[in-house]
């Protein structure tokens, strides 16, 4: 299995991350929903363990509230960043980086950071996207779509050969397994009907399952990973779903020997416009050959 795979999946991915709405103004109604009007998680609440040897300072999640009243050149800079036009990226990315830049003890820092994760993650800036999502979830360790999305991208993004590759790996795990916690426990924001809300936090979900399924085939624990990758595909209700875990789910049936169910998946994955669809269409094709030469795993 290649070392990183594809990062991108559709845009409802984005609204997931964002509880279901687009730009500032929804990532602000989605952190006050994350907690039931309050603007920080309850104190009794923990961020996930990390390793040690990778842990960094708690910080005390950001209220908008505590911090210091905005200046009207602040609110201005604010307002700037909310009117940019969703399909305009990356001026709303560089607005944003510059309003950190500026007023970095912002009572609209959170906003911000959940802002720039949509960002960096649309235009696939991976480097980018793990840093402001690190230090979004120091502030927020509840923040749900974030966690799923950092999961799924250091899973995907993963280097063995990196000094701090266990570490990284125990994190992914860590974020999928918060995020698969937090998420049924979410309200609804008022700005979103209730099928959206129900879209929005299937794909969190899926993208936490997804995560945690690609960790577990690191690991090499190929029957631990089937569940998760199935349960992110069951959450993925797209025309288009994403192909890499058909892949994933192809890949863990194969290494299990559950060879009808891995030409399955490769096949669906094969069927799917993307880099994937050979070698999805070479894996059902091996799966196939398995199945008629080797005895299968019972399901």
């Amino acid at each position: 299995m290649r070392g990183t795979l594809n990062i991108s999946v559709s845009a409802g991915v984005l609204a997931a991350m964002l509880l279901g709405g687009s730009g500032i103004a929804a990532a602000r109604d989605a952190r006050d929903a994350q907690y039931g009007g309050q603007s920080q998680p309850p104190k009794q609440q923990q961020p996930p363990q990390q390793n040690t040897k990778d842990k960094q300072p708690n910080a005390a999640p950001l209220s908008m509230d505590a911090a210091p009243p905005a200046s009207a050149e602040e609110e201005g800079a604010y307002k700037a960043i909310e009117g940019v036009p969703e399909t305009d990226l990356n001026k709303k990315i560089q607005l944003s980086e510059d309003f950190l830049q500026k007023y970095p003890q912002s009572r609209y820092k959170p906003v911000i950071y959940q802002a720039l994760v949509s960002g960096y993650f649309s235009t696939q800036q991976v480097p980018k996207l793990l840093d402001i999502g690190e230090k979004e979830i120091q502030m927020n360790p509840n923040d749900a779509p974030v966690l799923a999305v950092m999961a799924q991208t250091i899973a995907r993004t993963f280097n063995a050969k990196a000094p701090d590759a266990e570490q990284q790996l125990e994190k992914a795990e860590q974020y999928s397994k918060r995020a698969i916690e937090v998420t049924p426990t979410l309200s609804k924001p008022a700005n979103l009907t209730d099928e959206a809300f129900t879209m929005a936090k299937n794909d969190t979900l899926g993208m936490a399952h997804g995560g945690l399924g690609l960790v577990y085939i690191r690991k090499a624990k190929y029957q631990d990973a089937i569940p998760e990758l199935e349960q992110s595909i069951k959450s993925d209700t797209r025309a288009q779903p994403d192909p890499v875990n058909y892949y994933l789910l192809g890949l863990a049936n194969d290494k299990t020997s559950h060879f009808e169910a891995a030409a399955t998946a490769f096949t669906k994955c094969a069927a799917i416009q993307s880099s994937l669809q050979a070698t999805c269409k070479g894996g059902a094709d091996e799966a196939k050959k398995h199945a008629s030469t080797q005895l299968s795993a019972p399901n």
